[in-house]
């Protein structure tokens, strides 16, 4: 199974630092360098889901809550 989790990106960098469009992600307090390919057009304060390092789509902040609240129902041993 795979699963793309909400994080909040905190901010892009330029593309030559990587040969691609990258971002810092924050997830509850752990910040991940993430890969914007998929979606150019996400800005600070935006939130993307993210599968494998990869930014996926550009979501609301109602539909992050929506994951999260989700994610909070499953049992410990349910995580991947």
């Amino acid at each position: 199974m795979c699963l793309a989790i909400p994080g909040k990106l905190v901010e892009t960098h330029d593309e030559a630092r990587r040969g691609y469009p990258s971002g810092t992600v924050d997830f509850g307090g752990v910040a991940k360098e993430i890969c914007l390919a998929y979606t150019p057009d996400a800005r600070p304060g935006d939130y993307v889901l993210v599968h494998a390092g990869f930014s996926l789509n550009v979501i609301d902040e109602e539909e992050a809550a929506r994951v999260f609240d989700a994610l909070r129902l499953l049992e410990p041993d349910e995580i991947p």
